[in-house]
């Protein structure tokens, strides 16, 4: 699908206008003691006319036919890109964390790494660090997550590729 810069998008988002939109594609997750599984991630990234964006990810397990079947999670944030592009990110996920993230933009890619991670009583891991990468590559957003944990070094987790809707 082609994509264009709308003509009333804030012209602090320019920088990211390239990821707004409803993304939806397959990923893959894999960690230590945990057998590697495929899921079915759909990522909605929109503005309400002001200087940050929303994201906001849904992750499903799959079927055999790779269709949604249970919900595994979420995470929703903000996005504020600065004027010598770089880009803040907070987000939450209902694993039970909260992370601050910094980072640069480039033309149709953004590397992020964690400045902060806090976990809730509830969260399954010592989540203690990431760094996350989103590219634009042949009109497909492809992403992934590498974390470390108390356990382990920093390390890939998650990885996807998605196609615009």
């Amino acid at each position: 699908m082609p994509f264009e810069i709308p003509t009333d998008l804030n012209p602090a988002l320019v920088g990211l206008a390239w990821l707004r939109g409803r993304w939806e594609g397959t990923g893959f997750r894999e960690w230590p003691g945990e057998e590697k599984s495929e899921f079915a991630v759909q990522v909605d990234v929109s503005d309400n006319g002001g200087t940050y964006l929303h994201y906001l990810a849904q992750f499903f397990a799959t079927d055999a036919d790779g269709k949604p079947v249970k919900e595994l999670g979420m995470e929703t944030g903000f996005w504020f890109p600065q004027a010598d592009a770089s880009v803040d990110v907070v987000m939450s996920s209902s694993d039970g964390y909260s992370e601050n993230w910094y980072g640069k933009l480039q033309p149709g890619r953004v590397d992020l790494v964690t400045d902060a991670v806090v976990r809730s009583p509830i969260a399954g891991h010592t989540y203690t660090a990431g760094r996350r990468l989103y590219g634009l590559v042949e009109g497909k957003l492809m992403y992934s997550f590498d974390r470390a944990t108390d356990e382990e070094e920093l390390r890939p987790y998650v990885w996807a590729t998605l196609e615009r809707r």
